[in-house]
């Protein structure tokens, strides 16, 4: 129990996991996923029957394969690719093995090949997408495209973004055939309570000092001419497009706001089901491929959009981003708006909950006096040592029930806005309790359970895959049974 306890710590929730390339996030499955150093690795020469046309059998050498999974194969320079990459991310290889290289790149191979068995599909333009970044990413970190060949010993672009491309592709895929087999499991306050009462005494986890924090947002409100300039400007790129033929993607480069999608001439990739904005989301699902819509209102500005793809239920599309102006009268307005807030708080005029209930711009948090909520576990409390840095150093001198001096900040688009912040209440570090700590608990116990549904699943999958491990790596020890011994 400890052990495990112990280990649900490191477990990103909602994915028991597998070791991703380039750059994507490694998480945790049943068994414990570690890597080692593999350069002391050489490729070696497995030999297999093979038939030839006369009906009979020769021996003859297939190169570099360590092990088939389903209809994938591994390399052993898909093991040296691996460790490459995590040195070059920095991740200590220190007490890594090739075996635990191997165990997290089966793992993989089985989740991709059961996703296409039971027919799970990924978007190929958004891993293309992805690959681009990539690329960009790689690039910028070691110098040139030429050096970043010569690091993982590509002989070209060509050849590596196929390579790239097939290896996200399946991360993908064994990503979501992971999620498909976790997504209907539940515990109940039962199981809370038995997962709780069966950790020991003794071994019961510990967490550390947290705060619970609410917040009071006040944005200067944008005068109506300055929002008629950035609509008037849309549509004059929008006519240049539709009447001249001038360039979506190049316009998107040139001017748009949107600081995640503007250099790359405003490209997406969205589904029905992302968090994007709704007037946004419902505006690019109405259009028609090559339609070009007017410009129209999200909480982050004013947009236009062009449908360049439809795929499945997926859209490729192009936008572009302007954020109307606000003027030094309507940003002095909002300061003086939460100045005067705080003053009624802080003279017990108005409670700050109910000061943020009525006039916080923040919908999410106004509705809920302010609190912040934790989305690792949907709880008002934060560790002090796991939250943002800049909240920290906002949050660690406040005292209970004390108000913060007015703090500006700014959105993801630049835009400026002021807010006030308090600390509702201080937990002190403390044993798990039960019931002051049922959310955490909740959640270990959730994630105790998916693991053993993914344990399940792996048990049962790798009885009916076919499976062949290769040279030397048939002398690891793996926690599942890739041998089927």
């Amino acid at each position: 129990m400890q052990l495990k306890t112990n280990n649900l710590k490191y477990i990103i929730k909602g994915i028991a996991a597998i070791t991703v390339f380039f750059g994507m996030q490694a998480s945790a499955i049943a068994q414990e996923v570690i890597v080692t150093d593999s350069t002391a690795i050489q490729p070696e020469v497995v030999q297999e029957e093979a038939p030839q046309e006369s009906g009979d059998f020769k021996r003859m050498k297939v190169d570099g394969i360590a092990a088939v999974v389903g209809a994938y194969v591994i390399l052993d320079s898909d093991i040296d690719l691996m460790y490459k990459d995590l040195k070059s991310q920095g991740v200590s290889t220190e007490g890594i093995t090739d075996c635990n290289l191997a165990g997290s790149l089966l793992e993989n191979k089985l989740y991709a090949h059961h996703a296409i068995q039971d027919s799970i599909v990924v978007s190929d333009v958004e891993i293309r997408n992805y690959v681009d970044q990539q690329i960009t990413q790689m690039v910028g970190q070691i110098g040139t495209m030429q050096k970043v060949l010569n690091f993982y010993k590509r002989d070209s672009e060509d050849e590596f973004r196929t390579e790239l491309f097939e290896l996200n592709k399946q991360q993908e895929l064994s990503k979501k055939m992971q999620q498909s087999i976790i997504e209907k499991v539940e515990v109940t306050p039962e199981e809370v309570r038995t997962y709780f009462e069966g950790i020991p005494e003794e071994e019961r986890p510990y967490f550390g000092d947290e705060v619970e924090i609410a917040q009071i947002i006040i944005k200067p409100e944008t005068p109506e001419s300055e929002k008629q300039k950035v609509i008037d400007r849309l549509n004059q790129f929008r006519e240049d497009v539709v009447d001249n033929g001038a360039s979506f993607g190049t316009k998107a480069v040139l001017y748009s706001q949107d600081p995640g999608s503007s250099s790359d001439g405003g490209r997406m990739v969205i589904t029905r089901k992302d968090g994007l904005d709704k007037d946004f989301k419902d505006t690019a699902f109405s259009l028609q491929e090559g339609e070009v819509s007017e410009p129209f209102a999200s909480q982050f500005g004013y947009h236009i959009i062009k449908v360049e793809k439809v795929i499945g239920q997926n859209l490729e599309i192009r936008h572009i981003l302007l954020i109307p102006d606000v003027t030094n009268s309507t940003v002095e307005s909002a300061r003086a708006e939460i100045d005067s807030l705080r003053n009624k708080i802080i003279n017990k005029e108005i409670t700050f909950g109910e000061a943020a209930k009525r006039y916080s711009d923040e919908e999410q948090t106004a509705a809920n006096d302010g609190k912040l909520i934790n989305p690792t576990n949907g709880d008002t409390r934060f560790e002090l040592t796991k939250i943002d840095p800049e909240l920290y150093e906002q949050v660690s001198s406040l005292k209970e029930g004390e108000v913060s001096l007015i703090l500006k900040d700014q959105e993801r688009t630049g835009k400026i806005f002021y807010k006030i912040i308090t600390v509702n209440k201080r937990y002190k570090e403390h044993k798990a309790d039960f019931v002051q700590d049922y959310l955490k608990i909740k959640e270990l116990a959730l994630r105790d359970k998916q693991l053993d549904a993914i344990a399940e699943w792996q048990k049962e999958k790798i009885a009916d895959t076919y499976i062949k491990i290769n040279g030397k790596f048939r002398n690891c020890s793996f926690e599942s049974n890739w041998l089927k011994k």
